[in-house]
């Protein structure tokens, strides 16, 4: 149907110009006693009637008065009484009207006899007939309407055209992006519906993109993370069944809640990935969570009293994987800092470490980035600052990675308030 589209256009306004001219016609043809032309026709007969004598005048006074009355756009005229006797008449005599015949209008008769025809207020009938038989519409009025349509047919083709193909464009991108091809887009050209909605179709066709590129790169890096700790269960139930000891126990009880961890975090990603409202939305505490989850894990802090609107679950997991990724890459010392501007709640979580090098403060919120050099008992960063971010932007916020100035670093969290 697509592909006919544009004929259904075509011919929507190629119809519509046809009515357009019949309607005019049929309007010149049908026009009403009270038209401007039927009005000056009046006019005219009612001054004829004033230079003809009376009825009873004799026939040469009538046939004198005729005379001065001929002109050559009116070189027959002819002059009937009211029970259609001729009484006068220039050029060759008409044929007397019927009893039924118009007061005024003209009539259509064989061997040029058609005339235009008055009836006089005196019952005397006037009939002239002009130099070209049948005046009939003005050829001037039909050939404009014909030039008017025949302009507009032939623009109104390419421009149907033009926009049904902007729509065959996208109807064939679709069938492209539902084929598997997620790189398909749609050129953007003008600034009408069609064209919003390619940029639409470019938009949904890149957030498919990138969160299936996003989930092959977390599918592949989870496949690789999660072989480390199987490796090392496999391993510690092989020594436990020929030497069991208390500590093998411990490393499978370890690896275990490791794996169990991972797969949580995976799983939240993939769902905040396909969520675009929080689920729990509700305001909360923030300072009393802060605080919970700092004394949890020995960490300084410093409070102010802060209300957050948001999903209290998402934004526990975001300070929990704060602090335990500073246990674990950090030095011994946490400080967490909460802070307010007019438009921002602030959280600063620092530890002593190292510090990361500034060309690596934006890649290590990656899923599983793994510093250059690092080893593989090393392992890598993971999920865990990943789903900071993810959790941050969820919230309309933001995190980045900066320098402590005390020594190691500092990861700065943005709610807007």
């Amino acid at each position: 149907m697509l592909r006919r589209l544009y004929f259904q256009i075509y011919l929507g306004v190629v119809a519509s110009l046809a009515a357009l001219v019949l309607l005019a016609g049929l309007f010149w043809h049908f026009e009403g006693d009270k038209s401007p032309p039927n009005q000056v026709f009046e006019i005219v007969r009612d001054v004829i009637l004033m230079a003809l004598p009376p009825p009873d005048a004799e026939p040469a006074k009538q046939q004198e008065v005729l005379e001065r009355l001929a002109r050559p756009s009116l070189p027959r005229i002819s002059l009937f009484s009211e029970n259609g006797q001729l009484l006068a008449h220039v050029g060759p005599a008409l044929i007397a009207p019927a009893p039924d015949s118009k007061e005024n209008g003209w009539i259509n008769r064989p061997d040029h006899h058609s005339a235009w025809v008055m009836h006089l207020a005196d019952g005397r009938w006037l009939l002239a007939q002009p130099p070209h038989e049948h005046p009939g519409a003005p050829l001037p009025l039909i050939i404009s309407l014909a030039l008017i349509g025949l302009v507009v047919a032939l623009i109104a083709y390419p421009m149907a055209r033009r926009i049904t193909r902007r729509l065959e464009g996208l109807k064939q991108a679709v069938e492209k992006l539902g084929a598997g091809n997620f790189t398909t887009r749609v050129p953007v050209a003008g600034c009408d519906e069609v064209t919003s909605l390619a940029i639409s179709f470019n938009q949904a066709a890149e957030h498919i993109d990138t969160l299936l590129q996003s989930h092959k790169k977390l599918l592949a890096n989870a496949s690789h993370e999660l072989r480390s700790p199987l490796t090392r269960i496999r391993l510690a139930v092989e020594m436990q069944t020929e030497h069991p000891t208390p500590e093998l126990s411990v490393e499978i009880k370890r690896n275990i809640s490791e794996l169990d961890q991972l797969i949580e975090e995976i799983l939240l990603a993939s769902r905040l990935d396909s969520m675009r409202e929080p689920v729990l939305s509700e305001s909360f505490n923030l300072s009393a969570l802060v605080s919970e989850e700092c004394e949890h894990a020995q960490a300084r802090c410093e409070l102010v009293p802060l209300v957050l609107h948001g999903d209290a679950r998402l934004i526990r997991r975001l300070l929990r994987n704060l602090l335990e990724n500073a246990h674990r890459h950090g030095g011994g010392v946490i400080n967490v800092n909460m802070s307010k501007t007019q438009t921002e709640t602030v959280i600063q979580v620092c530890d002593n470490g190292s510090g990361i090098p500034e060309h690596e403060r934006e890649l290590i919120f990656e899923p599983f980035y793994r510093p250059a050099g690092s080893r593989e008992k090393e392992g890598s960063y993971g999920l865990g600052l990943s789903l900071v971010r993810q959790i941050a932007e969820y919230h309309k916020g933001s995190v980045r990675c900066l320098p402590n100035p005390q020594g190691g670093t500092c990861f700065e969290v943005r709610f807007p308030c």
